[in-house]
């Protein structure tokens, strides 16, 4: 009898990346071929054009060389990175990284591997989710389970635990940001919100300190203030990066750069270092207010707040967690390893390991998924975010003119209350029997733990069904998508929407909306375009008039925080 090839788990991360595998009742982290469990996510070409992955391609930043980092913030786009002679994507670059933790799986497993479960951040979009799905299946792996990098750590801090209570995972990776809350009882562990940024991790402290050093010695390098030239600014990274890990330990630093005849000596205090990071600790803030809201949960009924991802380390960040919970964070679980050995256990779940049958896990979906709808191309949700997944929904629409023929189901994902500001999936076309009198829809939206969206539409006057898989397709700016932005540009001259306190005004609600759910959400988008209706009649009066009604109403959403404000 032949046995069953192991499911290994992949933390599939910005900076570092690990692989594991669920035996003999527990988590295993897997060891690269240096002997580490840590495999940088890292790739560079050598003197002979040989390609390098991991620790070996960072070990040529040293020395001046081209090295690609941090490309898995580029998943999903059209950005290609140059390396040597050649140009990669996103999905590429992470499928060599992939194959690299494939193979020091086989090695250390001794047998071959062609099944995983890999991590996502919770706030991947479904383009990102199915660039990594393809990034695995070019590395040959087929894709068992996505996991959400928070939940998979919820998974890893939850196994062991026996009390009923509630917890938040505030995951700082190298690139992303993802917070859930998380409820045990009675042996399930639920998802109840996730929120995040995809643009917010420990590099971007990093480039605060590459930033200010700049500031400080650009002339020394007879260059002017500004773009740093790729080469010194790849070399730098490095030395910003010892800078920080030195400031979690000790309360000052000495960032030394040597760099052809130059040796230069930059001098950091941590309470410094925290006073340049004040608008990205002000950003933390907001993924952790929408969760919270969503989840209908105040910080004070948060049990435990658990540390995940090793920009967490840095002292600036849990001072920050503290403050806001008012109670220091858990690190029991090793914030680096807590996403990979939650995935280990997925893992374990998903190959039915016989020590994890009482384990029960229930995810959400962390972004709204509707249509649009209207002349003005308005997004209608069918799936709010943070419902549990799977899910299924149906809602049903009608056509906006009598003996209409055609209706184009155009389907997007986001927050925002217009279409045109969300992530466009895919369309479908539905042919309408003749009729002088409008026509309806259902239209039934589908998704599934793995990020992979079912559209079915019927027409309940014939009963004809038609059904679409969302499996996304990032697209160029085509002639006509050229033609409708600079159409768009146009119509901003000359109206009066273009007065700055209206712009003002018009933006924060955007916000808002996007922060909020159910009969809020609700209302700001009916006061929005009450206030559109008045500013497109141009009565300057009547606009000044409508505007304070609007502005208080504003004031009133916002003044429903979570938090005070962190000094």
């Amino acid at each position: 009898m032949t046995a069953l090839k192991p499911m290994i788990a992949i933390d599939l991360g910005t900076s570092n990346s690990l692989v594991g595998v669920f035996e003999n009742g527990e988590a295993r982290i897997l060891t690269n071929a240096y002997g580490e469990k840590l495999t940088p996510s890292a790739i560079a070409l050598d003197e002979e054009q040989q390609l390098l992955i991991g620790q070996a391609a960072l070990e040529l930043r040293h020395l001046g060389h081209p090295v690609l980092t941090s490309f898995k913030r580029l998943m999903g786009s059209t950005q290609n990175l140059k390396l040597g002679q050649q140009y990669f994507n996103a999905i590429e670059l992470s499928s060599l990284i992939l194959k690299s933790l494939k193979q020091d799986a086989e090695q250390a497993l001794a047998t071959t591997v062609d099944e995983a479960v890999i991590t996502v951040p919770a706030y991947f979009n479904d383009i990102q989710r199915q660039a990594t799905i393809s990034a695995a299946e070019l590395a040959g792996l087929k894709v068992s389970r996505l996991i959400n990098e928070p939940t998979a750590a919820a998974l890893a801090y939850g196994l062991g635990q026996s009390d009923d209570n509630c917890f938040l995972i505030f995951d700082l990776g190298g690139g992303t940001f993802d917070v859930s809350i998380v409820e045990l009882f009675d042996g399930v562990i639920e998802v109840r919100a996730s929120a995040g940024d995809n643009y917010l991790g420990g590099d971007d402290f990093t480039q605060l300190i590459i930033k200010q050093f700049w500031k400080k010695y650009a002339h020394a390098f007879n260059l002017e203030q500004g773009l740093i030239p790729n080469d010194i600014e790849v070399a730098l990274k490095a030395k910003a990066q010892h800078a920080i890990h030195c400031l979690s330990k000790d309360s000052q630093t000495t960032l030394r750069f040597k760099w052809q005849s130059l040796d230069l000596s930059f001098e950091i205090q941590q309470s410094e270092f925290a006073q340049w990071a004040e608008p990205l600790l002000q950003r933390l803030r907001r993924p952790l207010e929408r969760a919270l809201r969503d989840a209908r949960i105040r910080p004070e009924q948060i049990d435990q707040v658990v540390l995940v991802g090793g920009a967490t380390r840095m002292p600036l960040v849990r001072k920050l967690v503290t403050k806001l919970f008012g109670r220091f964070p858990s690190t029991s679980v090793q914030p680096d390893e807590a996403v990979v050995r939650g995935a280990c256990i997925q893992a374990g779940l998903k190959a039915k390991d016989q020590t994890l049958q009482e384990v029960v896990l229930t995810d959400v979906c962390p972004f709204s998924l509707g249509i649009a709808v209207g002349d003005d191309d308005q997004f209608s949700p069918i799936l709010e975010r943070n419902i549990v997944i799977p899910a299924s929904r149906v809602n049903s629409y009608y056509t906006m003119q009598k003996s209409q023929r055609q209706i184009n189901v155009r389907i997007y994902q986001g927050e925002h209350r217009l279409c045109k500001e969300n992530v466009f999936l895919g369309e479908l076309e539905v042919k309408l029997p003749p009729s002088d009198d409008h026509e309806s829809i259902e239209v039934r939206f589908s998704y599934n733990p793995n990020g992979i969206l079912d559209v079915d539409v019927e027409i309940p006057s014939t009963g004809q069904k038609l059904q679409k898989v969302v499996i996304n397709q990032q697209n160029v700016m085509s002639p006509e998508k050229i033609a409708a932005a600079r159409a768009q540009l146009q119509q901003l001259k000359l109206h009066p929407r273009d007065n700055l306190i209206n712009k003002s005004l018009l933006l924060r609600a955007e916000r808002l909306f996007s922060e909020h759910t159910g009969d809020l959400r609700l209302q700001i988008g009916e006061q929005t375009q009450q206030f559109n209706q008045v500013l497109a009649q141009q009565d300057e009066r009547k606009i000044r008039e409508v505007r304070q009604y609007f502005d208080a109403f504003l004031n009133e959403i916002e003044d429903l925080k979570l938090f005070d404000d962190y000094d």
